[in-house]
């Protein structure tokens, strides 16, 4: 059987991009407001990346900083980089500068201290911004097969339609592209507590499988140091609305997105590069924006993001396709969703039939067409945080 192909950007690494942008990177909070008015010069090809790190982090919280960072910069749904420094912050610019030319991409930094000021910085950022976006506008889409497509599966504003619609076909899709040799990855750990056991299972070697539950004992520990019982507090109060009573029934759900026959292949740290083909476990919190932000850096290329109760939030550089199980959230909440898949519960479709047009879907977004959440400019980004400010 011929794997399907889509139109991509085959970059010098290797890696192929479903999106063309230049990526203009803050090191610091204090030159995020800089980085939104240079990508506002031309929003259909320059994006920002603001954020709230790059100053006062100590030990683990700023690697992962400078690695979310770097991620973005390598990622190969971006063309090319602008770096947009303060001049005195941690995260270090030359480095991200280095890690973009390193990935075959054209770069360019500014300082803001350097330039003497916001508003210089913005007339040379947009500059810079606009000559490289005419340096990369001419990269043509080429057929690419779906084996060089990472998947990343999300849920959030989840209810009883997840578990029994959105996430079963999605979970369809995800194996269906594992089996043609193409990846997926899931977060949200505290949403597969519960569950755990069902993916340890699925894991190819037992190191995995040990790496998967050491992850789930930490994430419950930590809790458990703060006074909390994780397991008695989920799901949220929308979750509860939606119809589900349990963490370990929200689990059985949220799990159901990596497929049922998918090989568990890595068990990987937050925003860490994705290397294997199959299944990957990132370890992400439930938190959306984060999550999502995480599995973008590890390399996924297109997001597919289940919703009961319906959720706006998009990401810089990768689309976010949102699919609902709920024909009320479908029709009140049809500005954010993408595909509806609730003829699964009233037995007018199958979940081979949703799955079909999903990937279907897939295939047209990775080739370039828009969802919902980059029509409306939805470019949510948080890099997740373990440690206190200093």
């Amino acid at each position: 059987m011929t794997t399907p192909t889509f139109l991509g950007y085959p970059r010098p690494d290797g890696r192929v991009g479903t999106r063309n942008y230049v990526l203009v990177v803050p090191t610091v909070i204090c030159s995020s407001v800089v980085t939104e008015r240079i990508a506002a010069a031309r929003p259909d090809a320059i994006v920002a990346l603001p954020h709230l790190a790059g100053c006062g982090q100590i030990g683990p919280d700023l690697l992962a900083t400078h690695d979310t960072l770097g991620a973005y910069c390598e990622h190969p749904n971006v063309g090319a980089v602008l770096v947009v420094a303060l001049g005195c912050e941690q995260v270090v610019a030359q480095r991200l500068a280095d890690t973009a030319r390193a990935a075959g991409k054209p770069v360019e930094v500014v300082a803001i201290q350097q330039e003497g000021g916001t508003v210089r910085t913005i007339d040379a950022g947009v500059g810079l911004a606009l000559a490289l976006a005419d340096r990369i506008a001419a990269t043509p889409r080429v057929p690419c097969s779906l084996t060089t497509l990472t998947l990343a599966l999300k849920c959030g504003g989840s209810d009883y339609t997840s578990g029994l619609a959105a996430n079963p076909v999605l979970g369809r899709v995800a194996d269906r592209l594992v089996a043609m040799g193409g990846s997926t990855v899931l977060g949200e750990i505290a949403e597969i507590m519960g569950a755990e056991h069902l993916l340890a299972a699925r894991a190819t070697q037992p190191d995995v499988a040990r790496r998967l539950l050491r992850v789930i004992d930490r994430v419950e520990a930590e809790a458990m140091a703060l006074g909390l019982d994780i397991r008695g507090t989920q799901p949220s109060p929308g979750n509860i609305r939606g119809g589900l009573t349990t963490i370990e029934e929200k689990s059985l759900g949220a799990t159901y997105k990596g497929g049922d026959t998918s090989p568990l292949q890595d068990v990987v740290p937050y925003a860490a590069r994705i290397t294997r083909t199959g299944l990957t476990v990132m370890d992400t919190p439930g938190l959306d924006v984060e999550s999502v932000t995480g599995m973008v850096a590890g390399g996924a290329q297109v997001v597919v993001f289940t919703t009961g109760l319906g959720t706006p939030t998009g990401n810089p550089i990768a689309p976010v396709i949102k699919i609902t199980g709920n024909a009320r959230t479908a029709q009140r909440m049809a500005d954010n969703i993408d595909e509806d898949v609730s003829g699964v519960l009233t037995a007018d479709e199958t979940i081979d039939a949703a799955a079909d047009r999903l990937l279907a879907s897939i295939v047209e977004v990775a080739s370039g067409r828009p969802v919902t959440a980059e029509r409306l400019g939805h470019r949510e980004f948080a890099i997740h945080r373990r440690n206190p400010t200093i």
